[in-house]
């Protein structure tokens, strides 16, 4: 049975660098080598979360290993950016497909840089990042239980969106490599305080969005 109406390969809103990125995708999509499908670019966060947890380990010796991490960030952004354009513009037919496992490996790499921060945090503090796993996921579970139940998929806020997220994790780990872990008593708790606020805000938001909806649909029955 074929099913119609699925809206998640059409995000909602827009953010700071959205304009930018519709014309990289425009120009470089026709330049993706023919070999090089939709699923392959997908599944290449397999490889980028397995280095970035190679990488934090070794960041355990010697912080500059953090580089490689940002230059993993960029790496996963290229090929996130560019499965979906692909898809669309070779018509693979992959609209499902790409959103359960482009999605369900985003977390996997979002799992995979914190679990890299775990490595190179003091053993006291490993709790935090626990914590803050669980908050980081707790805004994919937000964005795909608002999508259940609008089919309309918010991955955007206020102009900020995964790309801007990407930066500031290449923006953290530039500031570890500089003045080091001495701070993370102190600034990985307030970081987990900054999450819990964020998640709380967007929860209290999404909740406020769908109570209208089920009141304006019970007006109108």
């Amino acid at each position: 049975m074929t099913e119609t109406g699925f809206a998640g390969d059409k995000k909602v809103g827009q953010s700071f660098l959205s304009v930018p990125e519709k014309a990289l995708v425009a120009w470089g999509t026709p330049k993706i080598p023919l070999g090089l499908e939709t699923n392959h670019l997908t599944l290449l966060t397999v490889l980028w979360s397995i280095l970035s947890i190679i990488f934090g380990l070794l960041a355990q010796y010697s912080l500059k290993w953090l580089w490689m991490i940002s230059v993993m960030i960029v790496l996963q952004y290229i090929t996130d950016l560019f499965d979906g354009a692909v898809g669309r513009a070779r018509d693979t037919g992959l609209v499902k497909w790409g959103f359960y496992m482009d999605h369900f490996l985003d977390y996997i790499f979002l799992s995979s840089l914190v679990l890299a921060g775990y490595f190179i945090a003091p053993s006291n503090l490993g709790f935090y990042f626990i914590i803050l796993l669980i908050l980081t996921g707790g805004f994919m579970v937000n964005s795909f239980l608002g999508f259940a139940a609008t089919n309309q998929f918010e991955i955007y806020f206020y102009g900020i969106g995964p790309t801007e997220m990407r930066i500031v994790f290449i923006l953290l780990n530039t500031t570890i490599i500089l003045t080091g872990t001495s701070h993370f008593w102190y600034s990985v708790p307030l970081l987990c305080l900054a999450c819990l606020i964020g998640l709380i805000f967007m929860v209290r938001r999404t909740s406020a969005r769908l109570w209208a909806l089920d009141m304006k649909n019970k007006e109108n029955q």
